[in-house]
């Protein structure tokens, strides 16, 4: 096979890219190792940034998202005793959208504007740091397949082949806790997402849709699901949200799936390596604390298919060139917001934290420069700060 870009994953940001290519002219061929019905199944992100909106609905993905997902003015920072509405739109203009990553997956392939390869095994990736990089791996019959291309995408997230096929430096900081993640068939108890401070952990009420929740709770790394029945997970909910607090109840229901999900931020630097680009997973991992994830990857392949565009069409390489830099000015900056909600929530046990914790939470809530500096950073940024 012969194409112009070849990309290494078909989750959101691959098909994305492949969808950004095709609207410039330039051809690509998709490679997966999952099945479609797995990859479209993961249960992930669920909040888009005003820019993420923006850009998918430019680019003719957001029909359903304008008709199903739900805009959000902003969020309530809780402790006990205290719960606080931090209006995104009066501090910065902006709104964040709940709509999943499945749902942003589904439209992806609705598009139908990537060709993709799925179920594909042993991948690996050939001479990128030259002009003629190429992709081997075996199709779901087992048989050896190549792509010849001129540039590679590697958007295969953290376990992924790209990442190893590009040599570069890489910062880690893992996180002494997890959450334990909750899927609900239940309505929403809260008009907005509950961000929870709590001597016994962090907690998180967010939700998919009017009918189903989807919460979370701080819990010690290596936590094992089955430790935690739906009254233990309800019960700890209620008290970590506030149930009772000014009127507000907490209200259970079904729960249908449960999930540990460990914490932990990763930066590789650059982002490239010859003729070889990683977007997404494949370059960086935030905790979800910001509702970062799915946004630095809509931001990446945002960026790197106008650097391709360019490169590929017009034979301009500056974007390219500098498509690294360009996106980790964001990758940066969104770690730093993720580490910084991540540290001023979770619990970690020691006294002088918590006061610190506290006092941060109380500054945030009662100063109009913390509060926009917060509705800044969690509506998102301009792509391409």
């Amino acid at each position: 096979m012969r194409t112009q870009v070849a990309i290494i994953g078909a989750g959101p940001a691959g098909l994305l890219l492949a969808h950004l290519l095709a609207r410039g002219g330039v051809d690509a061929i998709v490679v997966e190792t999952r099945s479609p019905e797995y990859v479209a199944s993961r249960i992930r992100a669920g909040i888009l940034e005003s820019s993420s909106v923006d850009l998918l609905t430019s680019v003719g993905l957001g029909e359903r998202l304008h008709a199903e997902g739900h805009e959000h003015r902003g969020i309530y920072l809780n402790w006990p005793g205290e719960r606080h509405h931090l209006d995104f739109v009066d501090l910065a203009g902006r709104s964040v959208w709940v709509y999943g990553q499945t749902e942003v997956q589904k439209d992806l392939v609705a598009a139908g504007t990537a060709s993709v390869v799925y179920e594909v095994g042993d991948t690996e990736l050939h001479d990128v740091g030259t002009e003629r990089p190429f992709v081997t791996f075996t199709d779901r019959e087992g048989r050896p397949q190549r792509i010849d291309a001129d540039v590679i995408a590697g958007c295969d997230g953290s376990f992924g082949p790209s990442r190893h096929a590009a040599p570069s430096e890489s910062y880690e900081r893992v996180y002494p806790y997890s959450w334990l993640g909750i899927l609900a068939d239940v309505a929403p108890s809260t008009d907005e997402l509950i961000y929870s401070w709590h001597p016994h952990g962090f907690a998180l009420h967010s939700m998919r849709s009017p009918t189903v929740s989807r919460l979370y709770l701080q819990v010690p790394n290596g936590t094992d699901p089955a430790d935690w029945p739906d009254d233990r997970v309800w019960e700890e909910l209620a008290l970590r949200l506030g149930h009772g607090q000014d009127g507000w109840k907490l209200t259970p229901g079904p729960v249908t799936d449960k999930s540990v999900l460990p914490m932990r931020s990763y930066v590789q630097t650059p982002m490239r390596h010859g003729r070889l680009f990683l977007a997404g997973d494949a370059a960086h991992i935030v905790p979800p604390t910001g509702a970062k994830g799915l946004n630095l990857a809509i931001a990446d392949v945002t960026l790197l298919s106008r650097a391709l565009v360019a490169l590929l069409k017009e034979g301009k390489p500056e974007l390219a060139g500098s498509y690294s830099d360009d996106a980790l000015r964001r990758v940066w900056r969104c770690t730093h917001f993720s580490w910084w909600m991540t540290t001023m929530l979770h619990a970690s046990g020691d006294e002088f934290d918590a006061q610190l914790q506290l006092s941060q939470l109380r500054w945030v809530t009662s100063s109009e420069a913390g509060a926009t500096g917060l509705a800044e950073n969690y509506a998102g940024l301009a792509i391409g700060f």
